[in-house]
């Protein structure tokens, strides 16, 4: 540890402030040296590196070789990008510092500076705001305490007095306004401090073991663990951002609170409705703080990742849309008769051919015999499936246009039967 980070470290008790600086350098360090151990110079993985970059190409040859892939721009091109980011991010620390690191630290912390109009950095100034507020509860609890020492001095003189105030204190006990406020300090502390320095020190993790999780995206296998370290990076470095703008909002609130909580141990005594509405507001907090992650969780959840992982939800329906006809034709089944479709397609015979050709076989049937038994029957296909010809004419032809059509259809009916009955006398 150097000797900037061993300085931050010693003065981290005594404050939120503080205690950020210092997790940030020590963070900065670790993620530094395990990249140096890991991808360095002398890194134990780089030998691993040169490995897996050697089955990469292997792999691409063969499927050059087997024709599962062809040398041109959309199949070269993803390839070599991803190969050139997997190098630059995994064996360069100035690479992988100035984009990685600087983004899931600096970016969030920009962008609630730009938020909050503040100069600097908004992460410590929401900091040395609550050291402010703590310290001005801690001054509080402080001077009720010394107004109590002096009114029981007062009341000592007494000795029943004494019994009778000290079986009152322990009566009010953890209710006490003085407990009361303790109580909703340490839940605000948890809000807001606890968060934050776990979110770094997480995201602080998170960086230190990327290049492994980099090197991942070469392959298709593992590069679902990439998108995950991705989501988690993304997870940790947004949630410093909600905490600052939820308790910048929260700080405001306890503004008047914590005056009204210093008057009032100005004059010996801890105003109970002042320790309750912070007691109330600190619970608040903490439920937002709740709420805070989980939202994060969702919205982290949702991203595709570059297309580096696809959800399983967007497979299944893509497999879903293939045509009916090609999965039936896959698995060797006759498709069904469509009857709406074919009813369509189909043109409907009319009742004069029918009547022509039932005339035509009744006055031949010598010939009839002659040429076999087959015996044709012409049906008309509807909306419910085939049915004969005859059934469907009534429903069918209704409207001003059916009269026309009974006129012609006898018409055509006389025609064709006057036509077989010159053919019979031949």
């Amino acid at each position: 540890m150097s000797s900037a980070c061993e300085q931050l470290t010693e003065v981290a008790s005594a404050g939120v402030s503080p205690a950020l600086r210092a997790v940030d350098c020590v963070a900065n360090e670790m993620a530094s040296a395990a990249f140096g151990r890991l991808f360095g110079a002398e890194g134990a993985m780089a030998p691993v590196l040169t490995i897996l970059l050697t089955l990469y190409i292997a792999f691409f040859a063969i499927s050059l070789l087997t024709g599962r892939s062809s040398l041109g721009i959309s199949a070269l091109t993803p390839r070599m990008l991803t190969l050139g980011l997997v190098l630059t991010f995994a064996t360069s620390w100035i690479a992988y510092q100035g984009v990685v690191w600087n983004l899931a630290v600096g970016g969030p912390d920009w962008i609630a500076s730009q938020l909050m109009g503040a100069k600097g950095s908004a992460t410590q100034i929401f900091g040395d705001r609550i050291d402010v507020v703590f310290n001005a509860i801690a001054e509080a609890s402080q001077n009720a305490g010394q107004g109590g020492a002096e009114a029981a001095q007062g009341a000592a003189e007494g000795a029943a007095p004494a019994k009778a105030a000290a079986a009152g204190g322990g009566a009010a006990g953890l209710f006490s306004p003085d407990s009361v406020m303790w109580m909703g300090a340490l839940m605000l502390l948890l809000g807001t401090v606890g968060v934050l320095l776990t979110a770094r020190i997480a995201l602080a993790i998170l960086l230190a073991l990327g290049p492994i999780f980099v090197v991942m995206a070469l392959f298709g296998g593992t590069r679902g663990l990439t998108a995950g370290w991705l989501r988690g990076v993304v997870l940790t470095a947004t949630t410093p951002l909600f905490v600052v703008l939820g308790g910048g909002i929260t700080l405001e609130l306890l503004v008047p609170i914590v005056s009204a909580l210093v008057q009032g141990a100005q004059l010996g005594e801890i105003d109970g409705r002042a320790a309750m509405a912070l007691f109330v507001v600190a619970a608040v907090h903490l439920a937002l703080m709740g709420m805070v992650l989980k939202v994060a969780g969702t919205l982290v959840s949702g991203w595709q990742v570059f297309g580096l992982a696809r959800s399983e939800t967007s497979r299944g329906g893509r497999d879903n849309a293939a045509p009916p006809a090609q999965a039936m034709a896959a698995s060797g089944q006759v498709q069904p008769f469509a009857p709406a479709a074919t009813a369509s397609r189909t043109p409907a015979v009319s009742a004069a051919s029918a009547a022509a050709m039932t005339a035509a076989s009744v006055s031949e049937p010598g010939a009839a015999a002659s040429t076999g038994d087959r015996r044709t029957v012409i049906t008309q296909v509807s909306g419910g499936g085939i049915e004969p010809l005859g059934t469907s004419q009534t429903s069918r032809a209704r409207g001003i246009g059916s009269r026309f059509r009974a006129s012609n259809d006898v018409a055509s009916k006389n025609h064709m039967g006057r036509a077989a009955a010159k053919e019979t006398f031949k």
